[in-house]
């Protein structure tokens, strides 16, 4: 078996500069639950494997003055739920983050390996997209920001330069009368890949909902932000025109395939039905009922 060479640097700009060096033969190591299992099945053999554990920004939650919060890429979905104030304001980011895997893999997996693993299936990440999330990025060339729709490239591809990590991603402030929402569809009650998964999050004021976005995963090469369900839904109270037509351009943005999980008809009507949940939890959140 070939040596594998492990480091835990203490900074993010070593760990930049160790993650540069090795040419993509390293992989970084936040929880592992992705990569351990992969090497354990042959499909990771890498060099150099760096820990981000040790990086403060990297394992950090804060929340901002302004109210938006840092969530840094190593932070662990149990880390996360014991956070006093982040899902009171993002319940249905945390809901979503909560969703991957056992409350054991809970200790460990983080959104931000849910996010670089690259499935279109990623239980954070439709969530993250309708929060309108902001990712950091670092690399040799410096520091970067991309929204977290921009980041998946396709199944398991990113599009991370040569040499970047994933430091972290900002959740903006909430307006009163936010809330959102995180609703997938799966064969089994637990620790199942999301047929489809679709988060929505809503500003409303006097019952008229004034912001929205839609994230929808599971239905597609990537995950996607819906422009068009978020169209239908600002100006309305929720009416069912507005909610049909919300669900109808969910269906539409769908671009699924045929497995054993689901046939592209049975997503693209998901999708629709997703939409319409969603929408009314987050429309309770964002009005207080809930």
């Amino acid at each position: 078996m070939t040596d594998i060479r492990y480091l835990a640097p203490p900074t993010l700009d070593e760990a930049v500069r160790a993650f540069a060096a090795a040419q993509g033969a390293a992989r970084i190591l936040a929880g592992g639950t992705d990569l351990l299992v992969q090497m354990r099945n042959g499909m990771a053999r890498p060099g150099t494997i760096i820990d981000i554990k040790k990086i403060p920004e990297m394992t950090s939650i804060s929340e901002a003055a302004d109210g938006s919060f840092w969530v840094g890429a190593a932070v662990s979905g149990a880390v996360l739920a014991e956070h006093p104030r982040f899902g009171t304001v993002w319940p249905g980011v945390l809901e979503a983050i909560n969703l991957i895997g056992s409350t054991q893999v809970q200790g460990r997996a983080s959104a931000g390996g849910n996010l670089c693993h690259g499935s279109p299936a990623a239980d954070s990440v439709p969530a993250m997209v309708a929060a309108g999330a902001v990712l950091t990025i670092a690399g040799p060339n410096g520091r970067r920001t991309l929204p977290v729709e921009a980041f998946p490239a396709g199944p398991g591809r990113t599009n991370l330069a040569a040499g970047e990590i994933l430091v972290g991603f900002t959740l903006p402030a909430r307006p009163a009368g936010s809330g959102d929402a995180y609703l997938r569809m799966i064969p089994r009650t637990e620790m199942d890949i999301a047929v489809v998964g679709v988060g929505v999050s809503l500003t409303m004021a006097g019952g008229v909902v004034t912001a929205a976005r839609v994230g929808l995963g599971a239905a597609a090469p990537t995950v996607l932000l819906v422009a068009d369900a978020a169209k239908a839904l600002v100006g309305s109270k929720l009416d069912d025109a507005a909610i049909n037509a919300a669900a109808a351009a969910c269906s539409a943005a769908c671009k699924p395939i045929d497995d054993k999980r689901g046939t592209i008809v049975y997503r693209t009507k998901v999708a629709a039905v997703l939409l319409k949940r969603a929408a009314a939890i987050a429309a309770d959140r964002a009005q207080g009922r809930a």
